[in-house]
């Protein structure tokens, strides 16, 4: 199928899989891995602007890599703050707007400043809209969907009767951010991982046994190509 004819993706969600495997088969430290993953995120996200792909989300730290031996942990949360700081440049170069999902009241004061700053530089951008999770787990987000649901009927600002759908969705982190068209996961594992569960219900799935830092333009367009090749249905199988 010619590159030309196809049809991009509006949304494309990753689950950024295979850093420390790549780093041991270099016979190198994970934290090695997890940088080079990292500047293989900025590359990846020129390359799908480039394609037309307007939304990208990454799924960089789930609430579960706290369990993560602490030396490997302190160094992520070192190297994605570093992260958040360069991107107030990247953004601004790529005209590229970059919003966290995710529940970062966990997270350091000095992160959350980084983030604060980075969302509030790239905000008015209008190319490819950058989403990053962070301490992000889908089961978390929908618990939090659902406490200030409640808390919103307990204030009587809503009533049972009015939710729905579309007001649930506006509780979640991604909001305003429409529902991913493909969802890609590098390394050959085959799970969902707690990313994006209510988001992901009519995704379609692609998985590859490419480690995340060999994941190039080359096998983003293959994922592209196989999205075309699947006919989307929505709702029940008939």
């Amino acid at each position: 199928m010619d590159s030309k004819e196809w049809n991009i993706p509006s949304h494309v969600a990753i689950i950024l899989d295979g850093n420390g495997r790549w780093a041991k088969k270099k016979r190198m430290p994970r934290n090695y891995g997890h940088a080079q993953g990292s500047k293989n995120v900025e590359r990846i996200c020129e390359d799908a602007y480039h394609m037309g792909i307007k939304y990208l989300t990454v799924y960089a730290f789930s609430t579960e890599n706290w369990k993560r031996p602490k030396e490997e942990v302190d160094a992520l949360m070192k190297l994605l703050n570093t992260y958040l700081k360069d991107s107030i440049k990247t953004s601004e170069k790529n005209n590229m707007r970059v919003r966290i999902i995710g529940d970062i009241s966990k997270l350091s004061d000095e992160m959350k400043q980084s983030i604060h700053a980075l969302e509030e530089a790239s905000k008015n951008n209008t190319g490819l809209n950058f989403q990053v999770a962070l301490n992000y787990g889908s089961r978390d987000e929908i618990i939090r969907a659902v406490k200030a649901l409640s808390l919103a009927v307990k204030e009587e600002k809503i009533t049972v009767d009015d939710i729905n759908e579309n007001l649930f969705e506006q509780y979640l982190d991604t909001r305003e951010i429409p529902d991913p068209d493909l969802l890609i996961r590098t390394s050959g594992e085959q799970r969902l991982s707690n990313y994006m569960l209510w988001q992901l219900a009519y995704t379609e799935f692609y998985f590859t046994d490419v480690l995340w830092p060999d994941f190039d333009k080359k096998e983003l367009e293959k994922a592209v190509e196989y999205y075309n090749g699947r006919t989307r249905k929505f709702g029940a199988i008939s």
